[in-house]
């Protein structure tokens, strides 16, 4: 049986959402880190005559109104001004008035004098910078080279945190220098003793004790005062109870006001848990160029501030000689001839563009602004403190309900931009972490979880490494009671083996 085909022509109406040309700038626009910016603005002021920066008058040499005209000005300079001009004759009869012209000044909240010190992409690493530390001291050619070794072995924060064992059995095989671990002590002391206070230090607890004894070293503090003395307990033998942020039971073991708590956590909140942050780039990123996007600031009361970091961009604005033209052409409108209508059509494109250009960047500033306020708010404990380990669980979401802007928004902010804090400089996306919540229905962050299985593993007997099911066991003990194929995921997130790979 034959089959026929029939072909049915149907009408559906569907509504699809298309972006206008100025939502697509301001996309464009968000995701552009600092430098990008600079340039895509400079690229715009190059290309559109309409779009000017400066002051109202960007040819004006001092604060007068009137632009002058110098006899010592080349052909250049001139040829420039009259086709500047020429552009301008052709003005818009619809221009705005002067009122409504939009500008956009970076130099608005620009007061930050230590704007020279927060460009990085020195070529000079923190590693380099300890190596030529090692040329000032006296040293003999062997503790040079277990010292260049020990350098070589610090983290990107400026802590050792591979044990002096595995360090002596690595200078035996690939350097012929057996040195023991009393030797490696001896001249870690030495490495301890370079600036910035804290580098070589083991944990976290010397890095901090290491600092508060430079204090002691460079006179501002007395070996004898109550602070040092305080401070020094507290880490010394109370050092579980402040990681974990009880100081309640801190205050009731040393007998301590309200006031003299509030005073010694201003005064430790001054240290810094990362060294190695303080100094620069670190190794392996060192050749790359870091310009913040935002300068966040941290006082000793704990408040936290932050800033956008303008950088170069000049103030921008429609030029306001447009305005000027647009009275002339609206009183001459009857007698324009098609060459001058033509002009006027040129002129308005401009205009327009440089106006939609203008709103683009207010925009991008508005929205970088929201979106810092908001991680600040949900991540204000580690802004304060510098802990990693403080970091709240937060996904793009959370920030996009605060914000009221899109998912996608959000991710567009975070993509390729970087904040200076007081604990260094991290990429946005460094404060995004997943959480975990476990049976109990507590939700955990991810990388505070991660943190402590590295420790763990870290400080396990490497003669008898523990397994994934004695890890869980471990981590249930600290209060982290994950699975363990969670363990196991983890494990192999951070990079680090099975049992049997990490016996020694």
């Amino acid at each position: 049986m034959a089959q026929e085909q029939v072909q049915i022509q149907t009408q559906k109406q569907q509504q699809v959402q298309r972006l206008s040309q100025q939502q697509m700038l301001q996309v464009k626009l968000l995701e552009m880190p600092l430098t990008e910016l600079e340039e895509s603005v400079n690229a715009e002021l190059d290309d559109n005559p309409a779009l000017e920066a400066g002051g109202e008058e960007t040819d004006s040499i001092d604060d007068n109104d009137t632009v002058e005209h110098s006899e010592d000005d080349d052909f250049d300079t001139l040829q420039e001004r009259e086709e500047r001009q020429d552009a301008l004759d052709s003005a818009l009869e619809r221009m705005r008035s002067d009122d409504d012209l939009p500008t956009y000044d970076s130099r608005q909240q620009r007061n930050n004098a230590e704007y020279e010190e927060i460009v990085y992409g020195d070529t000079t690493s923190f590693i380099d910078k300890l190596n030529e530390q090692v040329g000032e001291r006296e040293l003999t050619e062997r503790q040079k080279s277990i010292l260049e070794y020990l350098i070589g072995s610090l983290d990107d924060d400026g802590l050792l945190r591979k044990d002096l064992d595995s360090i002596s059995d690595e200078l035996a095989i690939y350097y012929g220098i057996d040195a023991s671990t009393k030797e490696l002590e001896e001249v870690l002391k030495i490495l301890q003793d370079f600036d910035p206070a804290g580098i070589g230090a083991r944990d976290l607890q010397e890095c901090l004790l290491l600092q508060i004894d430079r204090k002691v070293e460079n006179g501002e503090w007395e070996k004898d005062s109550h602070l040092y003395k305080y401070i020094y307990n507290i880490l010394s033998h109370h050092f579980d109870a402040f990681k974990k942020k009880h100081w309640d039971k801190i205050q009731s073991a040393l007998s301590l006001s309200d006031l003299q708590v509030e005073a010694l956590q201003r005064e430790i909140r001054k240290l810094n848990p990362k060294p190695g942050s303080s100094m620069g780039e670190t190794q392996g990123r060192n050749l790359q160029q870091i310009t913040p996007d935002f300068i966040i600031d941290t006082e000793d009361d704990g408040t936290v501030t932050f800033s956008l970091n303008h950088g170069n961009l000049p103030e921008l604005h429609v030029s306001q000689a447009f305005n000027d033209m647009m009275e002339t052409y609206r009183n001459n409108k009857a007698n324009m001839n098609r060459q001058e209508k033509e002009a006027l059509l040129y002129a308005k494109e401009k205009v327009e563009k440089a106006q939609g250009f203008i709103e683009a960047v207010k925009q991008r500033r508005h929205t970088l602004q929201m979106t810092m306020k908001a991680i600040i708010d949900i991540q204000r404990k580690f802004f304060q403190d510098g802990d990693e380990a403080d970091l709240k669980p937060m996904i793009l979401k959370d920030i996009a309900d605060r914000t009221g802007l899109d998912i996608s928004t959000i991710s567009r902010v975070s993509n390729i931009k970087y904040a200076q804090t007081r604990w260094g400089t991290f990429p946005l996306r460094f404060f995004f972490t997943d959480s975990y919540t476990t049976e109990d229905g507590e939700e955990m962050s991810t990388r505070k979880i991660k943190l402590a299985l590295k420790e763990v593993i870290d400080k396990e007997d490497k003669r008898k490494p523990l397994s994934d099911d004695a890890l869980a066991k471990v981590m249930k003990e600290k209060g982290f009671p994950i699975a363990r194929r969670t363990v196991a995921k983890y494990r192999e997130q951070l990079g680090l083996p099975v049992a049997r790979l990490r016996k020694e």
